[in-house]
């Protein structure tokens, strides 16, 4: 139990400082439709600096099923909201 406390504290903590190690780490894995450090030069969106709210209603609405995709709609449903979360804040953060 207590190691169940220590980790949620920890994820909280992580995800008020710029995204955190687990805004970060699950970044690298957005670089691959968004482009490094979200800054797509295709048809996929870049998210590099948009709002962290406006990332993480995108997110949620995929997840939700409310707004249609052809893949962020899958992988949204993988994220819990605290990775949403830190995944919105660590693109919001990011400096050009």
């Amino acid at each position: 139990m207590l190691l169940v406390i220590c980790c949620g504290a920890l994820l909280t903590a992580e995800t008020g400082v710029a995204g955190g190690a687990i805004g970060r780490t699950i970044g690298v894995a957005c670089s691959a439709c968004h482009g490094p450090r979200g800054m797509s030069e295709g048809a996929i969106p870049s998210i590099h600096g948009l709002p962290a709210k406006q990332i993480e209603s995108a997110m949620r609405a995929y997840r939700s099923g409310k707004r249609p995709g052809t893949i962020m709609n899958r992988i949204a449903k993988g994220y819990t909201d605290n990775q949403i979360a830190a995944i919105a804040q660590y693109f919001a953060n990011l400096k050009p």
